[in-house]
């Protein structure tokens, strides 16, 4: 399995370490299944971090949720939350509203079209997960969600 990575990334030297080793592969195959996304996402013309945004918002219901609620639940960071939403907002796909008593304070909620195009793209995006993950069958995928659970926990 070494070889395969140091070959993709035609690297001669050996790895520094079996977690450098692990790294580059993990951040390699992200790399990979994140171009998927993209490329799944792109007739609708959203971003990875648009879809994130939506689905958040699509499962908050109709209460909606505030910016930094949002921030809290994205899959990856963005650092310009108000960006982002100011994209989607612009294309009729979520509003936001201040708070009277608190301005600081701004809900954002999923409108009926962004609720219409995030669910135009379950059944293509779950399907993409499936040809990226499901070869490698239900017990393999268990392994490899707790793993990375794991890794992730020793971050926090």
């Amino acid at each position: 399995m070494t070889a395969k990575l140091k070959d993709e990334i035609k690297q001669v030297k050996p790895f520094a370490s079996r977690e450098q080793e692990a790294f580059l592969n993990l951040q390699r195959t992200a790399d990979a299944m994140m171009r998927g996304l993209e490329e799944g996402l792109r007739p609708s013309g959203l971003t990875q971090t648009q879809y994130n945004v939506l689905r958040i918002l699509r499962g908050a219901g109709e209460n909606g949720l505030l910016c930094r609620q949002v921030a809290e639940r994205m899959v990856t960071c963005d650092p310009d939350m108000t960006r982002l939403l100011d994209r989607l907002e612009s294309r009729g796909l979520v509003t936001r509203l201040r708070d009277r008593r608190d301005r600081r304070a701004i809900t954002v909620r999923i409108t009926r079209e962004g609720i219409r195009l995030v669910s135009s793209l379950d059944e293509p995006i779950a399907a993409l997960h499936r040809r990226q993950l499901a070869h490698l069958g239900d017990d393999r995928i268990r392994r490899l969600i707790g793993l990375l659970e794991d890794a992730r926990q020793a971050l926090d």
